[in-house]
């Protein structure tokens, strides 16, 4: 199944044309990891997907953005961003407890049942591979949480409202390798119940989690392919140089 289905997709911010043409379908339960240097459209493209280029009054879009079966502008956009949730860079705890922090987002959609909640929040921490952590101190605050872990309390806090997307924008760029490769193992996990869209800089990191890989380079969608493929055969020049390092 399709999740997303993009055709023909430009984005303008004022004059500047930030994507150019892009038609790439994203298929249901699978890791797309995102690749490419510095403005070449990435996070861009990222933010469509939940609408978030929307915050910026001189955006402008064309083309065409189906949510499945929907037009992806028709979406109610609070609808939609409970359906694709997104995860930082930076994670951004609230200052609130571990418990309220995870529970934020299923109250702020009106579910008051304490069982419910309780429920939501372990689940969510299970998922994010950070409940065996944390069990034991749900009422502390997360500011006391470690880097990583906030970065996957953050996961919990987006996985307990139940979305069908998560986007993930650099989650590992501030993370040592041991919080990195948890939220590595916790994404291939997740993508058995969860689209999952990895924008990184890490080409390691596209290559060990990544079902298909897509690389763009100045707002243009140059390759899109099966992950072992796009590291080992790719079919445009510009790719293999990224990859291997001559530029980016």
């Amino acid at each position: 199944m399709v999740t997303f289905g993009i055709k023909n997709l430009d984005i303008w911010f004022g004059a500047a044309q930030a994507l150019k043409q892009v038609n790439i379908s994203i298929e249901s339960n699978e890791i797309l990891s995102i690749i490419g240097p510095s403005n070449s459209g990435k996070t861009t493209f990222l933010r469509m997907l939940n609408r978030l280029n929307d915050l910026s009054s001189n955006c402008k879009m064309a083309g065409e953005v189906r949510f499945g079966q929907e037009d992806l502008i028709k979406i109610d956009v609070e609808l939609l961003r409970k359906r694709v949730g997104m995860v930082f860079a930076l994670p951004l705890p609230l200052p609130l407890s571990i418990f309220d922090n995870v529970a934020f987002g299923v109250r702020m959609h009106g579910e008051r049942d304490r069982k419910i909640l309780e429920n939501r929040v372990e689940e969510a921490l299970k998922q994010s591979y950070l409940w065996e952590e944390v069990k034991d101190r749900l009422d502390v605050s997360a500011f006391k949480l470690s880097g990583g872990q906030q970065q996957r309390l953050c996961i919990a806090r987006t996985l307990a409202v139940e979305p069908e997307v998560i986007l993930f924008d650099e989650p590992c760029s501030g993370l040592d390798p041991i919080s990195t490769a948890k939220v590595e193992e916790a994404m291939l996990k997740l993508k058995k119940k969860y689209t999952i869209v990895l924008v990184t800089n890490n080409v390691k990191q596209a290559a060990r989690v990544g079902d298909r890989t897509a690389f763009f380079l100045s707002g243009e969608l140059i390759e899109l392919d099966k992950t072992d493929k796009i590291f080992t055969a790719p079919q445009d020049k510009r790719t293999d140089d990224y990859i291997t390092g001559a530029f980016g």
